[in-house]
């Protein structure tokens, strides 16, 4: 019996990956990459091996794998893969063995380093470059697992889920995808956003694991794929992958069951099955409950009204406080909850020391009442800063995110004590740079108008014109010193290709050399290292707070790369005078 049993596992898997197999090929994207990754394990394989694999319509290491992996396509093993990426190599001047060469150990350690860092628009950008472009995963002191890890962490932490979509589309075979399709559908699910949960399935190929299978049979129900869902839900069930709490939903949400009120918040999936298979769903969510929870009761609207809170109960105010950090209700309804405690005059008078004595929601609650009464700037000030302190303190500090900005936004800043400067600065609000003008200063070289040129607005013969007719002139000017940026937009120019005349050659004497690591970096092709390592360097500083010589070496690694795009982001940042 035990025998049997174990051959009919093997038949309904063989069954249903037979099933899917047609589906899955035909939807499957055209991506150049993939049928570069395929000829490049074609040549790796023996003679003997392709026409063994020609004859075999599935793999057979299905046969043995383990029940976790219940729709994975062995067709292309994950261990052959060589590639993985989204640019093409030679858009950025990089190459597609970027990392071939690197140690693994250095490429961990500089990842760990910056990839939970607030790291500045530029630095992110170059980050992007780095771990998107399509190229041969490391090898060296650092397994497959590991660097696609620090793709998949980078690609979450952007949360640009278009870009999610994209990765998974271009790279349907790499391991360890699960972690972007759970992240992916586990957020449109936690706003209440189903269908659009539910897109990954269709797009990113196949799944493994019980989570993102009970997950998929769900959201081909609501499909209407009914017939699916039972093929995948019998074999899950063969394997023993299926739990009491989702067969029993499965077959409500199937109509074989009436609604019942059973509810699990294990999960974002099982909290919303139990919401959709409930008629009289009533949930209230604790100090602790997971952020998903409290996203999807705001966004299904399913929360109970601000005004509702009763402020003699402490957990109702706490609950609150720590539904307004979680962005369910505005923060002005939590100040004016705080206006309906009552407080009498010596405390309203001693708020900076008296809130101290109460309950940490009730301090608050005194603080904003007095900082109401104040009208002098120093005053308003000083308890401004205590309730921002006391919200930081008990972990709530998106609670009072906006409504400081608007504080402070009223208070002049000329008015600013200087102890309370900083203070000021970190936390008004700040509005967007507005687009300032160059002003063209052609007595300054890295002013001039050759600036045009980075700008996109001469050609290159026109610029060439314009150099040496501005050096001609820069020639006869005895007194004219050559400074840093003259001599780095100089020599932007001459790596485009721009002729410098040889009387002129010598105005100046360009002394920058790369470090002896970057030198080896750049010698050995090890690209992919170099960028992280511009990262590493630049870290939160934006491109007009750094000093010349990180610049310099900003702009000489884009010369060698051959990367005029962000070469000239730089330098347009950072050469010209602005009004």
């Amino acid at each position: 019996m035990k025998i049997l049993k174990q051959s009919s596992k093997i038949i309904l898997k063989i069954f249903l990956i037979l099933y899917f197999y047609d589906y899955s090929f035909a939807n499957d994207p055209i991506d150049i990459w993939k049928i570069e990754k395929i000829e490049v394990i074609n040549t790796e394989n023996s003679a003997s091996d392709i026409n063994t694999n020609n004859n075999l319509k599935i793999n057979t290491t299905s046969l043995t794998k383990s029940s976790s992996d219940i729709l994975i396509n062995k067709g292309i093993a994950s261990s052959t893969i060589k590639l993985a990426g989204l640019y093409d190599p030679a858009q950025n001047g990089l190459k597609i063995d970027m990392w071939s060469k690197s140690d693994g150990e250095l490429i961990k350690s500089i990842l760990n380093k910056n990839l939970n860092r607030n790291l500045s628009k530029f630095s992110n950008k170059i980050l992007d470059i780095a771990l998107l472009t399509n190229s041969y995963i490391p090898t060296n002191n650092i397994t497959e697992e590991e660097f696609l890890e620090f793709k998949f962490n980078h690609l979450i932490n952007k949360k640009d889920f278009e870009l999610i979509k994209k990765f998974l589309i271009n790279n349907s075979e790499v391991s360890n995808k699960n972690k972007l399709i759970k992240f992916y559908a586990e957020y449109f699910l936690s706003i209440s956003e189903v269908k659009k949960a539910c897109e990954i399935f269709n797009i990113s190929g196949d799944v493994s694991g019980q989570y993102l299978n009970n997950f998929k049979i769900y959201c081909l129900i609501l499909d209407d794929k009914k017939e699916q869902a039972q093929l995948i839900f019998d074999l899950s069930k063969e394997l023993d992958e299926i739990d009491t709490f989702f067969e029993s939903k499965f077959n409500i949400l199937m109509g074989y069951t009436s609604k019942d009120d059973i509810i699990s918040d294990e999960n974002i999936l099982y909290f919303h099955i139990s919401h959709k298979t409930n008629n009289t769903f009533n949930y209230e969510p604790k100090m602790d409950s997971p952020r998903y929870i409290w996203s999807y009761l705001s966004s299904s609207n399913i929360l109970k009204n601000a005004n509702s809170f009763d402020i003699e109960n402490p957990e109702d105010l706490r609950l609150l406080e720590r539904a307004t950090h979680e962005n369910v209700f505005d923060e002005r309804e939590l100040l004016d909850t705080y206006k309906k405690f009552q407080f009498n005059l010596t405390q309203l008078l001693n708020a900076k020391d008296a809130y101290k004595l109460l309950p940490d929601y009730e301090g608050r609650a005194l603080l904003y009442q007095r900082l109401l009464l104040s009208v002098d700037v120093q005053k308003r000030l000083v308890l401004t800063s205590e309730l921002y302190k006391s919200f930081k303190k008990s972990k709530l500090d998106n609670a009072f995110d906006n409504e400081i900005k608007l504080i402070l936004k009223k208070m002049k800043k000329e008015d600013i004590p200087s102890n309370y400067t900083t203070f000021y600065e970190n936390n008004i609000e700040n509005n967007l740079k507005k687009e300032k003008k160059i002003k063209f200063n052609n007595k300054k070289i890295h002013q001039s108008k050759l600036l045009n040129y980075f700008l996109n607005k001469t050609s290159l013969p026109k610029a060439e014109k314009e150099t040496n007719d501005l050096l001609k002139k820069i020639k006869r000017d005895k007194k004219y010193v050559f400074s840093q940026k003259d001599m780095m937009l100089i020599e932007s120019l001459k790596s485009d290709g721009i002729k410098i005349d040889k009387k002129y050659s010598n105005l100046y004497e360009y002394n920058f050399q790369f470090s002896s690591d970057i030198k080896q970096m750049l010698s050995n092709g090890e690209l992919g290292l170099l960028l992280i390592k511009i990262v590493d360097i630049v870290g939160e500083s934006n491109l007009e707070d750094l000093d010349i010589n990180t610049v310099n070496l900003l702009v000489s690694t884009m010369n060698e790369l051959k990367n005029v795009d962000l070469r000239n982001e730089i330098l347009i940042e950072v050469l010209p005078l602005k009004v």
